[in-house]
């Protein structure tokens, strides 16, 4: 399957991806851990990140769409992958409808989780505390949160067009979260 997972900051989507691309037998991509393993690395591409990011803005679409293309071309993605953090932009999303399309592929599903921003904040506050980083404020993180609604929102209306988004309720249990994304992930692959 070739799966985009999106989720507001403190919604697990990163715990998910990985277990549900796991069961799949495809590859978690995060273009977050990309860029920082680059990063750690110091090659060429992380110190470039690197300094972009020190900066305050944001890697160039240019950029993130030339390591997804490069990422998506190995051998491990040929048959599918869940892609976390990208695209970001309505950008993105044509430079990956370009590249699938070019590989004679398409997008199975989009899931999103829904998660109270309430208990988003919660989730958040308490991992800030057992990690130590005071600067994850309630104010921060809310402000975090409204950035994601206002960036993502475009992206979601356009999956939704194309009748891709798959809404999966991110509250309770992990186990009862992958529960829920396994049932809907049978539906999209019994529908196909």
């Amino acid at each position: 399957m070739r799966l985009i997972i999106l989720g507001p900051p403190g919604a697990g989507k990163g715990t998910q991806a990985e277990l549900i691309a796991a069961e799949r037998g495809i590859p978690h991509i995060s273009t977050g851990d990309i860029f920082r393993d680059n990063i750690k690395r110091e090659t060429p591409l992380g110190v470039q990140v690197k300094g972009i990011l020190d900066s305050g803005g944001y890697v160039p679409d240019e950029v993130t769409n030339e390591i997804v293309a490069d990422r998506l071309a190995q051998d491990d993605a040929k048959d599918g992958f869940l892609l976390d953090g990208y695209p970001r932009t309505l950008a993105q999303v044509k430079a990956l409808d370009e590249l699938l399309a070019g590989d004679g592929h398409a997008l199975d599903a989009v899931l999103e989780l829904q998660v109270d921003e309430q208990e988003l904040v919660q989730r958040l506050v308490k991992r800030a505390e057992t990690s130590g980083r005071a600067d994850d404020t309630e104010d921060v993180i809310r402000e975090r949160q409204e950035i994601y609604r206002r960036e993502t929102a475009p992206l979601v209306q356009t999956y939704t067009e194309r009748d891709l988004v798959v809404d999966v309720d991110g509250m309770g249990e992990m186990s009862a979260v992958t529960d829920r994304i396994r049932a809907a992930l049978d539906k999209v692959a019994a529908d196909r």
